[in-house]
């Protein structure tokens, strides 16, 4: 008797669930599907960010181009 928990059922039965999470932990660890889609989130993300930085900064020149244009156009 090792440490008065392996006289329970219940103990072996945890220990073997842990055992078959751990290795379902270390399937999921070990498995690359999910990077590269990970990877292409990433990559979305800034883009995104750097085309609303653009805008943001070339916005207000458009305005003001639109603004100098208008009142030859009426």
């Amino acid at each position: 008797m090792r440490f008065g928990l392996t006289n329970y059922p219940e103990f072996w039965a945890n220990l073997a669930g842990m055992e078959r999470l751990s290795a379902l932990a270390l399937e999921f660890l070990r498995d690359r599907r999910g990077a590269t889609a990970l990877e292409y989130g990433f990559i979305a993300f800034f883009v995104s960010i750097a085309a609303i930085a653009t805008i943001r900064q070339i916005g207000p020149l458009l305005n003001a181009k639109y603004a100098s244009i208008l009142p030859g156009l009426q």
